[in-house]
């Protein structure tokens, strides 16, 4: 059993996001070492937001491409606060993010409870409820991702900041072969990127049972009925040196806008 104490830890990220100022590397005293303990970390981040549960989870580096951009061998999740979780179509200020990219992401939102524990992909998405597009939007709050470490990027929510969700479609995702559904990333109205759901750990759902049985799963309790999960970008961010119009396409899912002034 650790007897670390991830209260320090989170206070600092909270500071530093508070104070806007990029996150430093946290003093060996107080940095989570391990996955379990980043996990930790982030749990005690969340208590400060109050008592109102997470609106959901994203996963992060659940394609090969995202891994190896951000130099990680496996995926990392983070929660979501219900207060970032915006409805396609909203309009949020540019000047309210710190250094601010875009994504390209499948979304769910649950249906009924995922306990923490080993999953399969049809176990997972048994839970499901709907199928959307969604855009997160991620912060570099980072001064070198190298030395900050993955314990610690983990503990501040894996570059998390807000997220747009769309809505699902009219007829049952359940007839879709999402693997195969083909993602866009558009920015004023220029397409910058694109990839497939068999990109995120060759199915979209086998990213969904992967969080269930994560240690941020475990330290939050579980993933609960209602909740929104970020399955994963199909591409690496896209940063944006200004106000946007960003747009998420994954054909026949209706698509996903979020305006930034």
């Amino acid at each position: 059993m650790s007897d670390y104490d991830p209260q320090q830890a989170a206070a600092a990220l909270h500071e530093a996001r508070q104070g806007r100022r990029l996150v430093e590397p946290l003093a060996h005293a107080i940095a989570p070492r391990t996955e379990r303990e980043g996990a930790a970390v982030q749990y005690a981040l969340w208590r400060r937001h109050g008592p109102a549960a997470p609106g959901g989870f994203k996963i992060g580096a659940t394609a090969k491409r995202m891994q190896e951009y951000l130099g990680l061998s496996g995926p990392a999740a983070g929660f979501m606060s219900t207060g970032g979780l915006h409805r396609s179509g909203a309009t949020l200020r540019f000047a309210d993010f710190q250094r601010p990219g875009v994504e390209c992401e499948l979304a769910v939102r649950l249906a009924r409870d995922l306990p923490h524990g080993v999953r399969t992909m049809e176990e997972a998405a048994e839970a499901v409820g709907e199928l959307v597009a969604g855009i997160e939007l991620v912060e570099n709050r980072y001064t070198d991702l190298a030395q900050v470490g993955t314990a610690t990027m983990i503990g501040d929510q894996v570059y998390h900041a807000a997220a747009a969700i769309g809505e699902p479609g009219s007829g049952d995702w359940r007839e879709l072969d999402i693997a195969a559904l083909r993602g866009r990333l558009i920015v004023d109205g220029h397409v910058r990127d694109e990839g497939v759901g068999a990109d995120l750990m060759g199915h979209p759902f086998n990213c969904l049972a992967w969080l269930a049985g994560s240690s941020v799963a475990e330290a939050f309790g579980g993933l609960k009925a209602g909740q929104v999960v970020m399955l994963g970008s199909v591409t690496p961010p896209v940063w944006l040196t200004g106000p946007a119009r960003v747009t998420v396409e994954f054909a026949p899912l209706p698509p996903v806008q979020v305006t930034l002034v």
